[in-house]
């Protein structure tokens, strides 16, 4: 949290409206995200806050820092979705791990969705990684992402995605632990 505000501190430049929105209460920070012309920044902390606040407002502005361009805001964006708690927080980051227009972006929602241990989550991961998993595939960190995830959900639905996996270079050593936890927890995998 304090990396976030740190960053966020510096993004505001001495701009006595980071102070203002690091002590204002949930409906003013909620009015914030609404009001014309804030800067991303000021967006960004106000949707972080309410999102640890488990305040439902924020869900709308997280997913769209969840899919912006910076892993900075990605990351802050998935702290806050995963402390939200909003049922639809995963079926949103199984929408962008999977989007093949935005895979350069996908890291954060792919470990989201492993974190949230959703119904969707294993297959949104099974997916993306299966797409990855073609020759000279610029997406290695997704996919080996999406490889620990699988192996932290431990799905036997997982194994034959995780097995073809193992024959990648960067992803041989994760794949190999996966299938040793998907095996440990399922037996009969």
């Amino acid at each position: 949290m304090n990396d976030v505000l740190e960053r966020l501190r510096a993004e505001a430049d001495g701009s006595p409206e980071y102070e203002e929105l690091l002590v204002a209460g949930p409906d003013a920070l909620a009015a914030s995200l609404t009001s014309a012309g804030r800067p991303l920044w000021a967006r960004e902390l106000a949707a972080y806050r309410l999102g640890l606040a488990r305040d439902r407002r924020a869900f709308e502005p997280l997913v769209l820092l969840l899919n912006h361009r910076d892993p900075a805001r990605c990351e802050a964006a998935a702290q806050a979705l995963a402390v939200l708690g909003d049922p639809r927080t995963a079926r949103a980051a199984a929408s962008l791990a999977t989007n093949t227009l935005r895979t350069a972006y996908a890291l954060h929602p792919v470990r989201l969705l492993a974190a949230l241990r959703a119904p969707e989550s294993a297959p949104a991961l099974m997916a993306t990684l299966s797409r990855l998993l073609a020759p000279h595939d610029p997406y290695w960190r997704v996919a080996l992402a999406c490889v620990e995830g699988l192996g932290a959900l431990a799905d036997p639905r997982a194994r034959d995605v995780l097995v073809r996996a193992q024959a990648h270079p960067r992803l041989a050593s994760a794949a190999t632990d996966a299938l040793g936890r998907l095996l440990a927890g399922h037996p009969d995998a």
